[in-house]
């Protein structure tokens, strides 16, 4: 039978197990942190739009849809595009969009924290776990009594047990790309919205000149 004596146990193995689970929670707070301003941030960036993942697409305030256009394969997102028309004759357009190609709305496909900011911040908080179980086992490997090693193997097993969610979910799943929608980059998704806007500028420029044409005097 094992008789363990807190007595026994040194300061400095206490003060190792304690920084080893505080270091845990730590990791804790800088994943919720980063959770939470990216759920903030996705809600500021969606400005009042809804998404409904039965149809794949986003309902704008003003009860209009609009339906996956591209994939962005290297950022992980999908766009999704209102019908210019539609978008061009809504009685709010100015406090929407400046776009003439309609509202744009971008979705990341990867759920927390598969998202390329959030494997990031997860990435962080795994560090700080690590950095965590530098101390009690390095102790350990210094030969304490008993007594210490045990204090310092649930320190370490409850540490790696408490922490095992944050290693996890790091894969990116699959994803489903609807029927018609191409694979775009960023770049490419800015050069087709600059593109857009030229030509209706340019539309615009060639029906003001229409309407400014020959006056009365040239007439005669």
């Amino acid at each position: 039978m094992i008789h363990f004596s807190a007595s026994a146990v040194a300061a400095e193995v206490w003060l190792a197990a304690a920084y080893c689970l505080t270091l845990v929670g730590l990791a804790y707070v800088i994943d919720g942190l980063a959770r939470r301003a990216a759920a903030v941030s996705e809600g500021g960036l969606s400005g009042g739009f809804v998404y409904h993942s039965d149809h794949d697409a986003w309902q704008c305030p003003q009860d209009q849809w609009l339906w996956p256009r591209s994939f962005d394969a290297q950022n992980r997102v999908m766009r999704y595009r209102a019908t210019p028309s539609v978008c061009n004759a809504c009685p709010v357009r100015d406090t929407c969009t400046t776009s003439p190609s309609g509202r744009e709305v971008q979705r990341a496909v990867d759920s927390w924290p598969a998202s390329e900011s959030a494997r990031f911040y997860r990435g962080l908080a795994c560090t700080v776990v690590a950095f965590g179980l530098v101390w009690p086992v390095g102790t350990a490997l210094t030969g304490p009594g008993s007594d210490s090693l045990l204090v310092l193997c649930v320190a370490v097993i409850a540490a790696l047990l408490l922490s095992l969610p944050l290693w996890s979910h790091l894969r990116r799943t699959p994803v489903f790309i609807p029927e018609g929608v191409v694979h775009r980059s960023l770049d490419d998704a800015v050069a087709e919205r600059e593109a857009a806007a030229s030509e209706l500028t340019r539309r615009r420029s060639s029906y003001g000149s229409d309407r400014r044409g020959p006056g009365p005097e040239a007439a005669r």
